[in-house]
Protein backbone atom coordinates (compact mmCIF):
# COMPACT_ATOMS: atom_id res chain seq x y z
CA UNK A 1 0.00 0.00 0.00
CA UNK A 2 1.36 3.09 -1.09
CA UNK A 3 2.33 5.94 1.71
CA UNK A 4 0.98 9.08 1.70
CA UNK A 5 4.21 11.03 0.46
CA UNK A 6 3.88 8.36 -2.41
CA UNK A 7 0.64 8.90 -3.27
CA UNK A 8 0.62 12.55 -3.64
CA UNK A 9 3.84 12.06 -5.94
CA UNK A 10 1.96 9.69 -7.91
CA UNK A 11 -1.13 12.55 -7.92
CA UNK A 12 1.49 15.14 -8.83
CA UNK A 13 2.53 13.08 -12.02
CA UNK A 14 -0.71 12.47 -13.22
CA UNK A 15 -1.62 16.04 -12.64
CA UNK A 16 1.97 16.65 -14.65
CA UNK A 17 0.07 14.60 -18.05
CA UNK A 18 -3.09 16.33 -17.82
CA UNK A 19 -0.82 19.32 -18.41
CA UNK A 20 1.41 18.22 -21.15
CA UNK A 21 -1.26 16.73 -22.68
CA UNK A 22 -3.23 19.60 -22.88
CA UNK A 23 -0.21 21.38 -24.07
CA UNK A 24 1.15 18.93 -27.04
CA UNK A 25 -2.79 18.55 -28.29
CA UNK A 26 -3.24 22.16 -29.15
CA UNK A 27 -0.05 22.30 -30.47
CA UNK A 28 -0.06 19.37 -32.82
CA UNK A 29 -3.76 20.93 -33.69
CA UNK A 30 -1.91 24.33 -34.92
CA UNK A 31 0.96 22.65 -36.31
CA UNK A 32 -0.95 19.99 -38.92
CA UNK A 33 -3.86 23.06 -39.48
CA UNK A 34 -1.03 25.94 -40.65
CA UNK A 35 1.30 23.16 -42.78
CA UNK A 36 -1.95 22.39 -45.06
CA UNK A 37 -2.90 26.02 -44.88
CA UNK A 38 0.94 26.57 -45.92
CA UNK A 39 0.77 24.12 -49.26
CA UNK A 40 -2.69 24.37 -50.27
CA UNK A 41 -3.50 27.68 -49.53
CA UNK A 42 -7.23 28.76 -48.02
CA UNK A 43 -6.81 28.76 -44.45
CA UNK A 44 -10.36 28.76 -43.10
CA UNK A 45 -11.19 25.69 -45.10
CA UNK A 46 -8.19 23.83 -44.01
CA UNK A 47 -8.38 25.09 -40.31
CA UNK A 48 -11.77 24.20 -39.96
CA UNK A 49 -11.44 20.85 -41.21
CA UNK A 50 -8.60 19.99 -38.98
CA UNK A 51 -10.39 21.10 -36.07
CA UNK A 52 -13.77 18.62 -37.07
CA UNK A 53 -11.65 15.84 -37.74
CA UNK A 54 -9.31 16.23 -34.56
CA UNK A 55 -12.72 16.81 -32.69
CA UNK A 56 -14.65 13.89 -33.76
CA UNK A 57 -11.43 11.64 -33.55
CA UNK A 58 -11.32 13.13 -30.05
CA UNK A 59 -14.90 11.94 -29.19
CA UNK A 60 -14.23 8.70 -30.61
CA UNK A 61 -11.12 7.99 -28.58
CA UNK A 62 -13.43 8.94 -25.58
CA UNK A 63 -16.20 6.83 -26.59
CA UNK A 64 -14.01 3.41 -27.06
CA UNK A 65 -12.20 4.63 -23.72
CA UNK A 66 -14.94 2.91 -21.84
CA UNK A 67 -14.30 -0.36 -23.41
CA UNK A 68 -10.86 -0.30 -22.28
CA UNK A 69 -10.99 -2.11 -18.19
CA UNK A 70 -7.27 -4.10 -17.86
CA UNK A 71 -4.18 -2.68 -16.95
CA UNK A 72 -5.44 1.09 -17.52
CA UNK A 73 -1.76 2.43 -16.45
CA UNK A 74 -0.01 0.29 -19.00
CA UNK A 75 -2.31 1.14 -21.60
CA UNK A 76 -2.30 4.89 -21.09
CA UNK A 77 1.63 5.01 -21.40
CA UNK A 78 1.68 2.78 -24.17
CA UNK A 79 -1.26 5.79 -25.79
CA UNK A 80 1.22 8.34 -24.73
CA UNK A 81 4.11 6.42 -26.63
CA UNK A 82 2.43 6.36 -29.67
CA UNK A 83 0.99 10.06 -29.35
CA UNK A 84 4.53 11.44 -28.93
CA UNK A 85 5.88 9.35 -32.15
CA UNK A 86 2.61 10.55 -34.42
CA UNK A 87 2.88 13.79 -33.22
CA UNK A 88 6.06 14.63 -33.33
CA UNK A 89 6.38 12.79 -36.98
CA UNK A 90 3.47 14.58 -38.50
CA UNK A 91 4.93 17.45 -39.64
CA UNK A 92 8.04 15.61 -41.34
CA UNK A 93 5.73 12.82 -42.62
CA UNK A 94 3.59 15.46 -44.27
CA UNK A 95 6.42 17.58 -45.71
CA UNK A 96 8.00 14.76 -47.18
CA UNK A 97 4.88 13.15 -48.35
CA UNK A 98 4.14 16.42 -50.07
CA UNK A 99 7.48 17.12 -51.94
CA UNK A 100 7.74 13.40 -53.31
CA UNK A 101 3.96 11.75 -53.84
CA UNK A 102 0.88 11.98 -54.31
CA UNK A 103 -0.70 11.19 -51.05
CA UNK A 104 -0.47 14.45 -48.96
CA UNK A 105 -4.13 14.68 -48.08
CA UNK A 106 -4.40 10.57 -47.01
CA UNK A 107 -1.41 11.71 -44.64
CA UNK A 108 -3.15 14.57 -43.68
CA UNK A 109 -6.34 12.78 -42.36
CA UNK A 110 -4.48 9.81 -41.26
CA UNK A 111 -2.46 11.99 -38.38
CA UNK A 112 -4.91 14.05 -37.89
CA UNK A 113 -7.52 11.45 -37.14
CA UNK A 114 -4.99 9.28 -35.24
CA UNK A 115 -3.97 12.03 -33.02
CA UNK A 116 -7.21 13.04 -32.04
CA UNK A 117 -8.58 9.92 -31.43
CA UNK A 118 -5.22 9.25 -29.08
CA UNK A 119 -5.59 12.58 -27.17
CA UNK A 120 -9.67 11.92 -26.91
CA UNK A 121 -8.19 8.84 -24.33
CA UNK A 122 -6.22 10.48 -21.96
CA UNK A 123 -8.81 12.80 -19.99
CA UNK A 124 -10.77 9.57 -19.28
CA UNK A 125 -7.91 7.53 -18.48
CA UNK A 126 -6.67 10.15 -16.27
CA UNK A 127 -9.96 10.53 -14.68
CA UNK A 128 -9.76 6.83 -13.85
CA UNK A 129 -6.26 6.51 -12.43
CA UNK A 130 -6.47 9.38 -10.21
CA UNK A 131 -9.57 7.90 -8.71
CA UNK A 132 -7.42 6.30 -5.91
CA UNK A 133 -6.50 9.74 -4.80
CA UNK A 134 -9.74 12.11 -4.52
CA UNK A 135 -12.70 12.36 -5.26
CA UNK A 136 -14.80 12.40 -8.84
CA UNK A 137 -15.14 16.19 -8.31
CA UNK A 138 -11.80 16.96 -7.47
CA UNK A 139 -10.27 14.98 -9.96
CA UNK A 140 -12.06 16.59 -12.78
CA UNK A 141 -11.70 20.11 -11.43
CA UNK A 142 -7.60 19.15 -11.56
CA UNK A 143 -7.48 17.40 -14.53
CA UNK A 144 -9.17 19.53 -16.41
CA UNK A 145 -7.82 22.72 -15.34
CA UNK A 146 -4.22 21.80 -15.92
CA UNK A 147 -5.56 20.62 -19.27
CA UNK A 148 -7.17 23.80 -20.16
CA UNK A 149 -3.92 25.50 -18.61
CA UNK A 150 -1.76 23.38 -20.96
CA UNK A 151 -4.02 24.63 -23.87
CA UNK A 152 -3.69 28.25 -23.38
CA UNK A 153 0.50 28.22 -22.87
CA UNK A 154 0.39 26.27 -26.25
CA UNK A 155 -1.90 28.62 -27.90
CA UNK A 156 0.83 31.87 -26.50
CA UNK A 157 3.97 30.45 -27.38
CA UNK A 158 2.83 28.94 -31.09
CA UNK A 159 3.01 32.57 -32.83
CA UNK A 160 5.16 33.85 -30.46
CA UNK A 161 8.09 31.34 -29.88
CA UNK A 162 7.27 28.13 -31.72
CA UNK A 163 6.74 29.47 -35.37
CA UNK A 164 9.21 32.22 -35.50
CA UNK A 165 12.40 30.38 -33.85
CA UNK A 166 11.55 26.81 -34.63
CA UNK A 167 10.02 26.59 -37.52
CA UNK A 168 6.96 23.55 -37.76
CA UNK A 169 8.95 20.92 -38.53
CA UNK A 170 11.06 20.96 -35.42
CA UNK A 171 8.11 22.16 -33.24
CA UNK A 172 6.41 19.12 -33.74
CA UNK A 173 9.57 17.12 -33.31
CA UNK A 174 10.52 18.83 -30.03
CA UNK A 175 6.44 18.11 -28.34
CA UNK A 176 6.53 14.92 -29.73
CA UNK A 177 9.52 14.70 -26.87
CA UNK A 178 7.56 16.80 -24.24
CA UNK A 179 4.76 13.70 -24.98
CA UNK A 180 7.19 11.45 -24.25
CA UNK A 181 8.17 12.86 -21.04
CA UNK A 182 4.34 11.90 -19.66
CA UNK A 183 5.66 8.48 -20.51
CA UNK A 184 9.34 8.71 -18.62
CA UNK A 185 7.45 10.55 -15.73
CA UNK A 186 5.17 7.89 -15.16
CA UNK A 187 7.36 4.69 -15.73
CA UNK A 188 9.05 6.04 -13.09
CA UNK A 189 6.75 7.12 -10.35
CA UNK A 190 4.13 4.46 -10.76
CA UNK A 191 7.31 1.66 -11.63
CA UNK A 192 5.93 -1.26 -8.96
CA UNK A 193 2.76 -1.30 -10.52
CA UNK A 194 3.62 -2.17 -14.15
CA UNK A 195 6.42 -4.48 -13.53
CA UNK A 196 5.22 -6.90 -15.89
CA UNK A 197 5.16 -4.64 -19.43
CA UNK A 198 8.13 -2.20 -17.36
CA UNK A 199 10.79 -3.35 -19.68
CA UNK A 200 8.93 -3.54 -22.67
CA UNK A 201 7.90 0.21 -22.41
CA UNK A 202 11.17 1.35 -20.92
CA UNK A 203 12.42 -0.22 -24.18
CA UNK A 204 10.03 1.34 -26.64
CA UNK A 205 10.59 5.07 -24.77
CA UNK A 206 13.99 4.42 -25.27
CA UNK A 207 13.52 3.85 -28.62
CA UNK A 208 11.06 6.42 -29.42
CA UNK A 209 13.32 9.28 -28.29
CA UNK A 210 16.05 7.98 -29.70
CA UNK A 211 14.12 8.23 -33.18
CA UNK A 212 13.13 12.06 -32.43
CA UNK A 213 16.45 13.35 -30.68
CA UNK A 214 18.25 11.92 -34.01
CA UNK A 215 15.55 13.47 -35.97
CA UNK A 216 15.46 17.10 -34.39
CA UNK A 217 19.64 17.14 -34.62
CA UNK A 218 19.39 16.34 -38.13
CA UNK A 219 16.41 18.71 -39.00
CA UNK A 220 18.72 21.29 -40.58
CA UNK A 221 19.50 18.74 -43.51
CA UNK A 222 16.19 17.22 -43.84
CA UNK A 223 14.39 20.49 -44.28
CA UNK A 224 17.40 21.81 -46.86
CA UNK A 225 16.58 18.54 -48.68
CA UNK A 226 12.61 19.14 -48.65
CA UNK A 227 13.49 22.73 -49.66
CA UNK A 228 15.55 21.76 -52.52
CA UNK A 229 12.82 18.79 -53.87
CA UNK A 230 10.58 21.54 -54.12
CA UNK A 231 12.43 24.14 -56.40
CA UNK A 232 14.15 23.67 -59.21
CA UNK A 233 17.33 26.14 -58.25
CA UNK A 234 19.76 25.82 -55.89
CA UNK A 235 18.46 27.35 -52.61
CA UNK A 236 20.93 30.01 -50.94
CA UNK A 237 19.06 31.18 -48.13
CA UNK A 238 15.56 29.30 -46.40
CA UNK A 239 14.25 30.69 -43.25
CA UNK A 240 10.61 30.54 -41.22
CA UNK A 241 9.27 33.70 -39.99
CA UNK A 242 6.47 34.23 -37.61
CA UNK A 243 4.75 34.51 -40.80
CA UNK A 244 5.75 32.70 -43.39
CA UNK A 245 8.46 30.23 -45.01
CA UNK A 246 10.95 32.47 -47.47
CA UNK A 247 13.32 31.22 -50.12
CA UNK A 248 15.57 32.48 -51.76
CA UNK A 249 16.71 30.56 -55.07
CA UNK A 250 19.63 31.11 -57.65
CA UNK A 251 20.23 29.80 -60.94
CA UNK A 252 23.08 31.87 -62.64
CA UNK A 253 21.83 35.57 -62.72
CA UNK A 254 18.18 34.64 -62.02
CA UNK A 255 17.76 35.10 -58.35
CA UNK A 256 14.31 34.42 -57.36
CA UNK A 257 11.91 34.74 -53.85
CA UNK A 258 9.34 32.55 -52.52
CA UNK A 259 7.11 33.17 -49.69
CA UNK A 260 5.25 29.51 -48.46
CA UNK A 261 6.27 28.20 -52.29
CA UNK A 262 4.50 30.63 -54.01
CA UNK A 263 7.12 33.25 -56.26
CA UNK A 264 7.50 36.71 -55.55
CA UNK A 265 9.71 37.44 -57.95
CA UNK A 266 11.92 36.57 -60.55
CA UNK A 267 15.26 38.85 -61.18
CA UNK A 268 15.35 37.90 -64.95
CA UNK A 269 11.93 39.83 -65.50
CA UNK A 270 10.86 41.46 -62.07
CA UNK A 271 11.26 44.92 -63.47
CA UNK A 272 8.32 44.25 -65.93
CA UNK A 273 6.24 43.81 -62.85
CA UNK A 274 7.63 46.84 -60.91
CA UNK A 275 7.83 49.42 -63.86
CA UNK A 276 4.26 48.38 -64.58
CA UNK A 277 3.03 48.59 -60.98
CA UNK A 278 5.16 51.97 -60.02
CA UNK A 279 5.71 53.60 -63.59
CA UNK A 280 1.93 53.40 -64.61
CA UNK A 281 0.64 55.45 -61.91
CA UNK A 282 3.26 58.11 -62.30
CA UNK A 283 2.62 58.26 -65.37
CA UNK A 284 -0.77 59.39 -65.77
CA UNK A 285 -0.53 61.61 -62.33
CA UNK A 286 -2.58 64.33 -62.37
CA UNK A 287 -0.43 66.40 -59.56
CA UNK A 288 3.00 65.90 -58.48
CA UNK A 289 3.97 62.74 -56.47
CA UNK A 290 4.94 64.01 -53.21
CA UNK A 291 4.29 61.42 -50.87
CA UNK A 292 4.01 58.14 -51.75
CA UNK A 293 2.50 54.98 -49.24
CA UNK A 294 3.26 51.10 -50.44
CA UNK A 295 1.53 48.45 -48.85
CA UNK A 296 3.70 45.72 -48.30
CA UNK A 297 6.63 45.61 -51.30
CA UNK A 298 9.28 44.89 -48.39
CA UNK A 299 11.58 43.64 -50.76
CA UNK A 300 12.16 47.03 -51.94
CA UNK A 301 11.95 46.74 -55.64
CA UNK A 302 9.02 48.97 -55.67
CA UNK A 303 10.86 51.51 -53.69
CA UNK A 304 13.59 51.44 -56.14
CA UNK A 305 11.65 52.10 -59.21
CA UNK A 306 10.21 55.22 -56.98
CA UNK A 307 13.47 56.59 -56.56
CA UNK A 308 14.09 57.24 -60.20
CA UNK A 309 11.70 60.16 -59.46
CA UNK A 310 13.51 63.42 -57.85
CA UNK A 311 10.21 64.85 -56.84
CA UNK A 312 9.15 62.49 -54.88
CA UNK A 313 9.86 63.29 -50.92
CA UNK A 314 8.68 60.74 -48.66
CA UNK A 315 8.11 56.74 -49.03
CA UNK A 316 6.41 55.27 -46.30
CA UNK A 317 6.62 51.54 -46.41
CA UNK A 318 4.05 49.23 -44.26
CA UNK A 319 5.76 45.27 -43.98
CA UNK A 320 3.84 43.16 -41.68
CA UNK A 321 6.91 40.70 -41.37
CA UNK A 322 10.21 42.15 -40.62
CA UNK A 323 12.47 39.34 -42.02
CA UNK A 324 11.59 40.52 -45.23
CA UNK A 325 13.06 44.01 -44.65
CA UNK A 326 15.88 42.66 -43.41
CA UNK A 327 16.86 40.40 -45.91
CA UNK A 328 16.22 43.27 -48.19
CA UNK A 329 18.69 45.35 -46.55
CA UNK A 330 21.35 43.06 -45.90
CA UNK A 331 20.88 39.46 -48.19
CA UNK A 332 23.73 40.38 -51.05
CA UNK A 333 21.35 39.10 -53.94
CA UNK A 334 18.51 41.13 -53.01
CA UNK A 335 20.65 44.29 -52.39
CA UNK A 336 21.78 43.96 -55.74
CA UNK A 337 18.72 44.14 -57.63
CA UNK A 338 17.04 47.00 -55.25
CA UNK A 339 19.76 49.01 -55.15
CA UNK A 340 19.66 49.33 -51.73
CA UNK A 341 16.98 51.64 -51.81
CA UNK A 342 15.64 50.79 -48.38
CA UNK A 343 18.46 52.70 -47.05
CA UNK A 344 17.43 55.80 -48.73
CA UNK A 345 16.79 58.75 -46.21
CA UNK A 346 13.59 59.12 -48.45
CA UNK A 347 12.34 55.82 -46.70
CA UNK A 348 10.63 54.91 -44.07
CA UNK A 349 10.09 51.37 -42.96
CA UNK A 350 6.77 51.19 -40.74
CA UNK A 351 6.48 46.69 -39.89
CA UNK A 352 2.97 46.36 -39.11
CA UNK A 353 -0.38 45.37 -40.61
CA UNK A 354 -1.79 47.24 -43.58
CA UNK A 355 -5.49 46.97 -42.24
CA UNK A 356 -4.12 48.62 -39.42
CA UNK A 357 -2.28 50.94 -40.63
CA UNK A 358 -4.50 52.59 -42.22
CA UNK A 359 -7.12 52.71 -39.82
CA UNK A 360 -4.82 54.70 -37.81
CA UNK A 361 -3.37 56.53 -40.43
CA UNK A 362 -4.36 60.46 -40.71
CA UNK A 363 -1.87 61.47 -43.44
CA UNK A 364 -2.30 62.01 -46.55
CA UNK A 365 -0.65 61.05 -49.57
CA UNK A 366 -0.37 61.43 -53.11
CA UNK A 367 0.09 57.89 -54.49
CA UNK A 368 -0.76 54.56 -52.60
CA UNK A 369 0.52 51.16 -53.83
CA UNK A 370 -0.40 47.91 -52.97
CA UNK A 371 2.01 45.40 -54.16
CA UNK A 372 0.52 42.39 -51.26
CA UNK A 373 0.59 38.87 -51.92
CA UNK A 374 -2.24 37.50 -53.99
CA UNK A 375 -5.54 36.76 -51.90
CA UNK A 376 -4.67 32.69 -51.57
CA UNK A 377 -6.36 33.15 -47.75
CA UNK A 378 -8.39 34.74 -45.43
CA UNK A 379 -5.78 37.14 -43.79
CA UNK A 380 -4.64 38.31 -47.51
CA UNK A 381 -8.60 38.26 -48.78
CA UNK A 382 -9.30 41.19 -46.54
CA UNK A 383 -6.68 43.26 -47.93
CA UNK A 384 -8.99 43.12 -51.05
CA UNK A 385 -12.07 44.08 -49.49
CA UNK A 386 -14.59 46.61 -49.96
CA UNK A 387 -13.76 48.01 -46.45
CA UNK A 388 -10.46 47.98 -47.53
CA UNK A 389 -10.40 50.09 -50.10
CA UNK A 390 -12.49 53.02 -48.40
CA UNK A 391 -9.70 53.20 -45.68
CA UNK A 392 -6.94 53.70 -48.54
CA UNK A 393 -9.90 56.34 -50.16
CA UNK A 394 -9.16 58.00 -46.48
CA UNK A 395 -5.71 58.30 -46.94
CA UNK A 396 -5.40 59.19 -50.24
CA UNK A 397 -5.54 62.99 -51.24
CA UNK A 398 -7.88 64.22 -53.79
CA UNK A 399 -6.65 64.19 -56.83
CA UNK A 400 -4.22 61.18 -55.60
CA UNK A 401 -3.93 57.85 -57.17
CA UNK A 402 -4.41 54.55 -55.64
CA UNK A 403 -2.83 51.01 -57.70
CA UNK A 404 -2.57 47.26 -56.58
CA UNK A 405 -1.32 44.09 -58.00
CA UNK A 406 -4.48 41.71 -58.94
CA UNK A 407 -3.23 38.44 -59.59
CA UNK A 408 -3.84 36.73 -63.20
CA UNK A 409 -6.32 37.86 -65.17
CA UNK A 410 -5.80 34.80 -67.25
CA UNK A 411 -5.18 32.19 -64.84
CA UNK A 412 -7.91 33.85 -62.46
CA UNK A 413 -10.13 35.60 -63.96
CA UNK A 414 -12.62 35.89 -61.57
CA UNK A 415 -10.19 36.67 -58.88
CA UNK A 416 -8.88 39.78 -60.80
CA UNK A 417 -12.58 41.40 -61.94
CA UNK A 418 -13.59 40.87 -58.83
CA UNK A 419 -10.63 42.65 -57.51
CA UNK A 420 -11.39 45.42 -60.32
CA UNK A 421 -15.21 45.53 -59.47
CA UNK A 422 -15.24 46.23 -55.57
CA UNK A 423 -12.25 48.85 -55.99
CA UNK A 424 -15.21 50.34 -57.79
CA UNK A 425 -18.00 49.41 -55.81
CA UNK A 426 -15.34 51.05 -52.46
CA UNK A 427 -16.26 54.34 -54.35
CA UNK A 428 -13.79 55.20 -56.05
CA UNK A 429 -15.07 57.37 -59.75
CA UNK A 430 -12.81 55.72 -62.00
CA UNK A 431 -11.18 52.78 -62.38
CA UNK A 432 -8.64 50.87 -64.81
CA UNK A 433 -7.97 47.78 -65.20
CA UNK A 434 -4.76 46.05 -67.05
CA UNK A 435 -2.14 43.90 -67.75
CA UNK A 436 0.97 42.89 -68.71
CA UNK A 437 3.04 40.05 -69.65
CA UNK A 438 5.96 38.68 -67.30
CA UNK A 439 7.36 35.72 -67.89
CA UNK A 440 7.69 34.20 -64.88
CA UNK A 441 4.28 34.80 -63.93
CA UNK A 442 2.41 34.95 -67.06
CA UNK A 443 -0.27 37.34 -67.62
CA UNK A 444 -0.54 39.77 -64.41
CA UNK A 445 -3.06 41.95 -63.70
CA UNK A 446 -3.09 45.27 -61.71
CA UNK A 447 -6.18 48.08 -61.18
CA UNK A 448 -5.78 51.97 -60.96
CA UNK A 449 -8.14 53.80 -59.48
CA UNK A 450 -8.68 57.50 -58.52
CA UNK A 451 -11.53 60.22 -58.27
CA UNK A 452 -10.19 62.04 -61.13
CA UNK A 453 -10.43 60.99 -64.61
CA UNK A 454 -6.62 59.99 -65.61
CA UNK A 455 -5.69 60.78 -69.59
CA UNK A 456 -4.44 57.57 -70.76
CA UNK A 457 -3.34 58.43 -74.13
CA UNK A 458 -0.43 60.81 -73.12
CA UNK A 459 1.82 59.43 -70.11
CA UNK A 460 4.75 60.76 -68.81
CA UNK A 461 7.43 58.04 -68.47
CA UNK A 462 10.82 57.84 -66.80
CA UNK A 463 13.25 57.99 -69.44
CA UNK A 464 15.16 54.86 -68.08
CA UNK A 465 12.37 52.04 -68.56
CA UNK A 466 13.29 48.51 -70.10
CA UNK A 467 9.66 47.16 -70.72
CA UNK A 468 7.23 50.29 -70.65
CA UNK A 469 7.35 52.78 -73.40
CA UNK A 470 5.08 55.14 -75.13
CA UNK A 471 3.86 52.25 -77.58
CA UNK A 472 3.10 49.96 -75.69
CA UNK A 473 1.72 51.81 -72.98
CA UNK A 474 -2.14 52.58 -74.28
CA UNK A 475 -1.93 48.16 -74.85
CA UNK A 476 -1.80 47.40 -71.16
CA UNK A 477 -5.55 48.30 -70.90
CA UNK A 478 -6.99 46.65 -73.28
CA UNK A 479 -7.97 42.93 -72.59
CA UNK A 480 -8.97 40.27 -74.94
CA UNK A 481 -12.30 38.87 -75.12
CA UNK A 482 -12.33 35.49 -73.47
CA UNK A 483 -10.19 36.80 -70.31
CA UNK A 484 -13.01 39.23 -69.35
CA UNK A 485 -15.49 38.31 -67.17
CA UNK A 486 -18.51 40.43 -65.47
CA UNK A 487 -20.24 37.67 -63.94
CA UNK A 488 -18.21 38.31 -60.12
CA UNK A 489 -19.20 39.70 -56.92
CA UNK A 490 -17.70 42.18 -54.65
CA UNK A 491 -15.26 40.97 -52.08
CA UNK A 492 -16.28 41.83 -48.26
CA UNK A 493 -14.98 41.47 -44.85
CA UNK A 494 -17.20 39.34 -43.59
CA UNK A 495 -17.71 37.55 -47.60
CA UNK A 496 -14.34 36.63 -48.74
CA UNK A 497 -15.95 35.61 -52.36
CA UNK A 498 -12.56 36.41 -53.32
CA UNK A 499 -10.78 33.88 -51.81
CA UNK A 500 -13.44 31.12 -53.56
CA UNK A 501 -12.60 32.81 -56.99
CA UNK A 502 -8.90 33.00 -56.42
CA UNK A 503 -8.33 29.67 -55.35
CA UNK A 504 -10.88 28.04 -58.39
CA UNK A 505 -9.20 29.95 -61.01
CA UNK A 506 -5.27 28.45 -59.94
CA UNK A 507 -6.36 24.88 -58.86
CA UNK A 508 -6.22 23.51 -62.46
CA UNK A 509 -2.33 25.62 -63.16
CA UNK A 510 -1.30 24.62 -59.73
CA UNK A 511 -1.39 21.00 -60.47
Amino acid sequence: METTHSGKKQSLTLIYAAFIAGLCSIIYELLIATTISYFLGDSITYFSLTIGFYMAAMGLGSFVSKYIEENLLVKFISAELALGVLGGLSIPALYFSYATSSLFIPTYLFFTISIGFLIGLEIPFLTRLMETYNTLKVNIANILSFDYLGALIATISFPFVLLPFFGVYQSSLIFGLANMSIAIALLYMFSDEIKGAKKRLVSLTISFCAIIVVMIIFSGVSLRYWDQALYEDRIVHSEQSRYQHIVLTKNRSDIRLFLNGNLQFSAIDEYRYHESLVLVPMAVATQPIRRVLLLGAGDGLAVRELLKFVEIEEIVLVDLDKRIVELAKTNPYITEINKRSLENKKVSIIVGDAFSYLLNNEKSFDLIICDLPDPNNNALARLYSKQFYKLIQKSLAAQGIFVTQATSPYFAKEAFWSIAKTIEASGFKHHYPYHASIPSFGDWGFVLASHAELDLSDPKLAEDTRFLSKQNFSKLFVFDKDIITDKVSVNHLDKPVLLNYYLRGWRYYAH
